[in-house]
């Protein structure tokens, strides 16, 4: 379904020569910071889409492609445990630009994008801060936010509730260029 609203908006750009911006590899991290255990985890693996005229923006990964885990023990947890990538393998977010930016001009942009963040097989309203480079055709973001797992209905075990954070910070970054 997600992918489907990607296709659909890069389809509809084309007829209404919409400004479309693209990222294949932009870099996300996770942190999970609980009393016994440190995890961090990344992938430079996150696609995206800005389409300027219309401040429309939708993000995506693939949940498997997070790497760097305390062990393989934990990476399988992650996925299989707790994410439950088989039934849920991506993390999603599509929304729209709510402050008012020219795409055209070079500058440092601080901007919030509201949407709806879906992870685990459910959706929720998010405000997003980000930081916004634009520099020679190339726009640069930068945002982090946290994600609660109980909003989402990740289910963390009691006997490893010291070791995971119930609440999670995400870091995303990624370059996206005009598309050709």
């Amino acid at each position: 379904m997600k992918q489907l609203l990607l296709i659909i908006i890069l389809f509809t750009a084309k007829f209404v020569d919409a400004q479309i911006y693209l990222c294949k590899d932009g870099d996300t991290k996770f942190t999970s910071e609980a009393p016994l255990e440190l995890i961090k985890a990344h992938s430079n693996k996150t696609t995206g889409v800005i389409d300027y005229s219309t401040k429309n923006v939708a993000f995506a990964i693939d949940i498997d492609s997070f790497e760097g885990f305390n062990s393989g023990l934990q990476k399988e947890h992650f996925r299989e445990n707790y994410m439950e990538t088989g039934k849920y393998p991506k993390a999603t977010f599509k929304g729209k630009i709510i402050e008012d930016i020219d795409f055209t001009k070079n500058g440092t942009y601080s901007l919030r994008a509201k949407g709806d963040f879906a992870i685990h097989g459910t959706e929720k309203e998010k405000i997003v801060k980000v930081k916004i480079i634009i520099k020679d055709k190339e726009i640069y973001i930068e945002t982090s936010f946290e994600v609660p797992l109980e909003d989402h209905n990740i289910k963390i075990p009691k006997v490893v509730n010291q070791k995971i954070a119930s609440v999670i910070l995400v870091e995303v970054k990624a370059t996206l260029k005009p598309k050709s």
